[in-house]
């Protein structure tokens, strides 16, 4: 019966089984507590079938209630518990909302009224029934009995049903129709293999088990209760069963009720659960995943299974299995399928964008505002001593770097990073190659004096844009390749924000130029600004201010620093998510910074003099070229001799013993006579200003920069 039932559940309601335990045989009470405990790891698997004596099932419920789980379990019960109180007996509460089960079962009255009359003198065939009268009455029959010597002795006057308890067993109906089912067979037998005898032939001897079973599984009849007992296939008979359940009731009080049957189909009606719930408790090994959640079958438990979560950029493909998002895509909320990653691009509103607009809007105003005021003022003497034309080619160099910030924030296409890959390095290259190209001339100039008072070659203004043209032409002849080679075009890199999370994942809409690409392109700018910087420091003794060598070393200087920072940010946030906003912001504030250091240094004191000291910006006398030169060098010799003479004195014996009718007499007298004046505390200078094509200038007062804040004096040109 109880396999039976295990049978039905299992095809009928789809059981799968979580855990399958066994009772010791020689069981203690911590080998009950170690069963609860396993139990308790599938702590969503509810139900228990218990096939189980008596004995056992006290344990089970015993284990539960130390473990103080009373209520947790769903026990459903074999046969073997049926409607029996032993099992259950002071655990009544641990026992609630159990399901049992018993056969169907009718009572024979036949078989009270024979049994209640047996005795101990009218029973000779049941060799048990001494034993059974012992247990039933409580008493001891022969000294071999098993009771104790101090039970009383039986007077054999008892009778059942009197005396005692007694209760029809339940499977009194089944032994007699399983008599009645062996009588059948053998009449069947009998019937076709000695149809001459009445009684047993030698055909029936030599029948054997396995035709007898045959006849078995074929009789068919009414039992004692009334019901055809009949056979199938595999030799069951049909199954007849009464369902009960332990109810807690507040008029009755506990007890087994009756809740269905089972005939050929299940009914169930008016079931209680333990703890009051009121729907039907849910039994499962492992609960359903969630959506976005694979199932892991558990190894040899297939209704078992832990619910692993499709991480990443996985989605769930189906109930067993997560698979990866292309690498475009990215899974949705319930990671159910893949969607779009969104694409960005540096937005004008952004923080990242704003500043560096607003340095660049900054810088091009005042960059206009310097070049108005130099074409404005393009035939005056301070203008025209800073070489117009290079200071025209610089200033355009400083306005395309502004202009190169709206360029790497503008949203990219064809046309936007064809004029980035012209743009990125041309305004610094124009820019450095024009600075390059005036600390040349000055140091060419200060060489060639120390040798002779000849002219270098190459100083004069068209000579100045040819050579500032040619270094300008490299960088464009290698653009002009890059072209070439490979066509300008925008891609969207879903690498550089691949988040660990998906949701923040996004694709970068930008130019198909990476960072090495960038550092090439600023490379060879990089290389003009080394070397005009090399030159600034060559200058260094040239006299103070010499046609704008300090500021242009000053301006380099200042320049080297700032990339120097600018390449380890660069190159450090290559691995960032914020790549994007960080490289650009970087790379568009160095070049306005850049550019505000060369306008800023070079520019803007001349604009003041321009602007608010034009007295200061007046030709004053000419000297030659000679002149110029000899000076220079006197000037150089002064400022190394100085340190020698006590008190401060700056003279020297070249200016004691000059010849004063000497060609360049005058110029020397004005040497040593500003030298002179170290002596009253004065500070001797020199201004050496760029006239026209060829006029190289010293005048040793004034710094056009010191002076024109500090103590403004008229402007010389010579």
């Amino acid at each position: 019966g109880a396999r039976l039932f295990s049978y039905i559940l299992l095809l009928v309601c789809g059981i799968c089984i979580a855990q399958s335990l066994k009772i010791p045989h020689d069981h203690k009470p911590s080998d009950f507590d170690k069963i609860i405990r396993l139990l308790l790891d599938t702590r969503y698997a509810r139900a228990v079938i218990l096939f189980a004596s008596d004995e056992d099932i006290r344990g089970i419920l015993n284990a539960t209630k130390r473990a103080d789980q009373v209520g947790h379990f769903l026990w459903i019960g074999s046969d073997s518990w049926g409607a029996k109180n032993s099992p259950i007996h002071q655990l009544e509460d641990a026992a609630v909302g159990a399901v049992t089960i018993l056969p169907k079962r009718a009572t024979i009255s036949g078989f009270d009224a024979y049994f209640t009359s047996r005795t101990l003198e009218n029973n000779r065939r049941n060799v048990w029934f001494a034993e059974y009268w012992e247990e039933n009455f409580n008493c001891k029959l022969m000294s071999s009995s098993k009771k104790d010597e101090s039970s009383r002795k039986c007077t054999g006057q008892e009778r059942i049903g009197l005396d005692s308890k007694y209760e029809q067993e339940g499977k009194v109906q089944f032994v007699i129709d399983a008599v009645y089912a062996m009588a059948h067979a053998l009449h069947n037998m009998q019937r076709d293999l000695c149809p001459e005898y009445s009684g047993i032939c030698s055909e029936m001897d030599l029948a054997g088990g396995k035709k007898l079973l045959k006849y078995i599984r074929s009789v068919s009849f009414n039992g004692s209760a009334g019901t055809s007992v009949t056979f199938n296939r595999n030799g069951d008979a049909p199954g007849r069963y009464d369902l009960f359940q332990y109810q807690w009731s507040n008029v009755t009080g506990p007890g087994y009720r009756v809740i269905g049957q089972w005939m050929e189909n299940l009914q169930l009606n008016d079931m209680q659960w333990p703890r009051g719930e009121q729907e039907i408790p849910s039994s499962v090994c492992s609960l359903p995943c969630k959506t976005g959640e694979r199932k892991k079958v558990v190894k040899g438990m297939p209704c078992c299974w832990h619910c692993e979560p499709c991480d990443g950029y996985q989605y769930q493909f189906d109930e067993f299995t997560c698979k990866l998002c292309a690498y475009n895509m990215r899974p949705n909320t319930n990671r159910t399928a893949c969607q779009p990653i969104p694409i960005i691009k540096l937005e004008w509103h952004s923080p990242w964008a704003v500043i560096p607009v607003f340095l660049a809007m900054l810088g091009i105003i005042a960059t206009i505002f310097v070049m108005a005021t130099f074409i404005r003022y393009n035939d005056t003497p301070i203008v025209r001593a800073s070489g117009r034309e290079l200071s025209y080619v610089l200033l355009t160099g400083i306005f395309l770097c502004y202009i190169i910030t709206f360029l790497m924030i503008a949203k990219p296409d064809v046309g936007v990073c064809s004029f980035r890959r012209i743009f990125l390095g041309l305004g610094m290259c124009i820019s450095y190659a024009a600075l390059l190209t005036k600390t040349n001339r000055i140091y060419r100039i200060f060489e060639q004096g120390k040798k002779s008072v000849t002219a270098p070659r190459l100083i004069s203004p068209t000579s100045q844009l040819a050579i500032t043209s040619s270094l300008i032409s490299v960088q464009l002849l290698g653009v002009f390749v890059w072209f070439g080679v490979d066509p300008p075009n925008t891609i969207i890199d879903y690498d550089e924000q691949k988040t660990i999370n998906p949701n923040l994942a996004r694709g970068v809409l930008k130019c198909d130029i990476t960072d090495l690409q960038i550092i090439c392109s600023l490379g060879y700018s990089i290389l003009l600004m080394v070397t005009c910087t090399v030159y600034a420091i060559k200058t260094r003794g040239v006299p103070e201010n010499f046609n704008e060598a300090k500021p242009i070393g000053f301006t380099m200087y200042t320049t080297c620093i700032v990339w120097l920072a600018f390449i380890p940010i660069f190159f450090g946030t290559a691995q960032s998510a914020e790549k994007l906003y960080i490289q650009t912001t970087t790379l568009t504030i160095s070049m306005n910074l850049s550019a505000s250091v060369a306008l800023g240094m070079l520019y803007m004191p001349k604009v003041y003099v321009i602007i608010f000291h034009p007295e200061l910006n007046v030709q004053k006398r000419k000297r030659s070229f000679k002149a110029v030169v000899t000076a220079a060098t006197m000037s150089s010799r002064l400022s190394h001799k100085a340190s020698d003479r006590p008190n401060g004195e700056a003279k020297t014996e070249l200016c004691e013993n000059v010849d004063p009718n000497s060609t360049y007499s005058g110029q020397l007298n004005n040497v040593c006579s500003v030298s002179s004046q170290s002596n009253r505390g004065r500070e001797a200078k020199i201004d050496i200003l760029n006239v026209q094509n060829i006029s190289i200038l010293v005048h040793f007062c004034c710094n056009i920069v010191y002076n024109v804040l500090k103590e403004p004096k008229p402007l010389e040109i010579y």
